[in-house]
C-alpha cells in the first residue's frame, strides 16, 4: 500500500541532538577531546571576562564553533551562523539545544575578537597536547621543522611606499630593500615575499611548525615575518622548548643547511639532520649523515607537509582572514590544534 505524502510537521519533538548523531560518528571522539582540553583551560577563560553584567556568548561554544569552521571548510562566520540554524550535528558539536536561538554573525564576531586578543588557542593547543603525551603519542626525540607562506588578506595596490623609510635597510650591510621602503596599508605585518625562485612575490606572512616523527603531530607553531633568516631563528626559538635531556635529533630541508642553524641546533643538544646543499659546501658533513637515523630523518621529515596541507587546504588557512601577524598566528595556532585532534582520532580508531 502507498503512503500517504504528508507535509505536516509535528509540533514536539522527543529526541535530543545528542540521539541524532551516531556513535560512531568521528566527532564523537574530537568532542570528548576538545571538552577535556576546554576544562584544562577553564581558568583561563574565567580571566577574561567580568564577574558581573550582561552573559556573553560561552567561551566554550565559541571555540567550539571555530573548530567546525575549520572542521568543516566553512569559508565564512555567516554561512557557519547559517548552517547552525539547520544542521543538527553542529548544534550538538557546540552545545546548542533544539531551541537556542543561532547568534547573529555580528554578534558571533565581537565575541570571537575577545578571544583572538588573549593566549588563548596556544594554551588550547598545549591542552590538546597534554592528551597526545598522556597517551604516549609524541616522540621527545625527533623531530622535523619547516616553514609556509600564509598569504595575507590584503590586495598588491594595497603596497605602498612608505611616507618616512628607514635610512638603514634590513639587508646586506644595511642594504635597502623594497620591504624597507614599501608597506601594505591594509596589513602592515604582511611582507612581499617569495619562497623559491620561480614563484611570485605575495604579501605573506610565515607560519613555522615543529613535528615530531612519530606520528606526526605538530608540537610548536609560530607566525612571524617572511623572510629565510626567521624561518631558521623560529625553528631554533621552537627547538629551545623541547630541548634537554637526552640527545634529540631534527630534520630540515637544504633551507636549514645554514651555519647558523646548524650550529644553534648543536648548541642545544639536537642534532640538525638537514637534507646537505649540493651546489655549495654543505655545514651537514659524513659524520651526521653517514648515520640510519639520517635516513630515517629525511624520510620521516615530509610527514611535516601533511600538516601544512591541512592548515591550508582543509582550515582554508592559504589566505588568511584576518589581520596583524598576532590574530594571524592565533588562527594558525588553532588550525594546527584542530589537525592534531583530527590525528589523534584517526590513530585511535586505527589502534582498535
Amino acid at each position: 500500500m502507498r503512503g500517504d505524502d504528508t507535509q505536516q510537521s509535528a509540533m514536539f519533538s522527543y529526541l535530543m541532538p545528542e540521539q541524532r548523531v551516531p556513535e560512531g560518528h568521528p566527532l564523537r571522539p574530537i568532542l570528548t577531546m576538545v571538552d577535556r582540553a576546554l576544562d584544562q583551560i577553564d581558568g583561563a577563560l574565567e580571566k577574561m571576562y567580568a564577574a558581573g553584567g550582561r552573559p556573553s556568548i560561552a567561551p566554550e561554544k565559541l571555540l567550539r564553533a571555530l573548530l567546525l569552521q575549520m572542521l568543516y571548510s566553512v569559508r565564512s562566520e555567516r554561512m557557519l551562523m547559517e548552517q547552525m540554524q539547520y544542521n543538527l550535528l553542529f548544534r550538538w558539536f557546540v552545545g546548542l539545544h533544539m531551541d537556542d536561538q543561532v547568534w547573529d554573525v555580528t554578534v558571533f564576531t565581537k565575541n570571537r575578537d575577545r578571544l583572538l586578543e588573549g593566549s588563548i588557542a596556544a594554551q588550547f593547543f598545549e591542552a590538546v597536547l597534554a592528551q597526545a603525551q598522556a597517551k604516549r603519542l609524541l616522540s621527545d626525540e625527533h623531530f622535523t621543522v619547516d616553514g609556509t607562506l600564509l598569504e595575507a588578506w590584503a590586495g598588491d595596490k594595497s603596497f605602498q611606499k612608505k611616507q618616512d623609510p628607514p635610512k638603514t635597510g634590513t639587508g646586506s650591510r644595511g642594504e635597502t630593500l623594497l620591504n624597507d621602503t614599501h608597506g601594505s596599508t591594509t596589513d602592515p605585518d604582511a611582507r612581499k615575499y617569495r619562497k623559491s625562485r620561480g614563484a611570485a612575490f605575495k604579501l605573506v606572512h610565515m607560519g613555522h611548525v615543529l613535528s615530531e616523527n612519530q606520528n606526526g603531530l605538530a608540537v610548536g607553531v609560530r607566525v612571524t615575518v617572511a623572510n629565510p633568516k626567521a624561518e631558521r631563528e623560529t625553528a631554533l626559538d621552537l627547538l629551545r622548548a623541547v630541548a634537554g635531556g637526552h640527545r634529540k635529533t631534527v630534520g630540515g630541508d637544504k633551507g636549514f643547511d645554514e651555519r647558523d642553524f646548524v650550529a644553534g641546533a648543536r648548541a642545544l643538544g639536537v642534532t640538525p639532520h638537514v637534507s646537505p646543499h649540493t651546489r655549495r659546501p654543505s655545514h651537514v658533513d659524513a659524520r651526521t649523515t653517514r648515520h640510519p637515523g639520517f635516513a630515517v630523518s629525511q624520510r620521516k621529515r615530509k610527514r611535516i607537509e601533511e600538516i601544512f596541507g591541512w592548515i591550508k587546504s582543509i582550515a582554508l588557512l592559504r589566505k588568511v582572514r584576518h589581520r596583524g601577524r598576532a590574530r594571524v598566528g592565533w588562527m594558525f595556532t588553532m588550525a594546527a590544534a584542530a589537525y592534531n585532534l583530527v590525528r589523534m582520532r584517526t590513530l585511535r580508531v586505527a589502534a582498535v
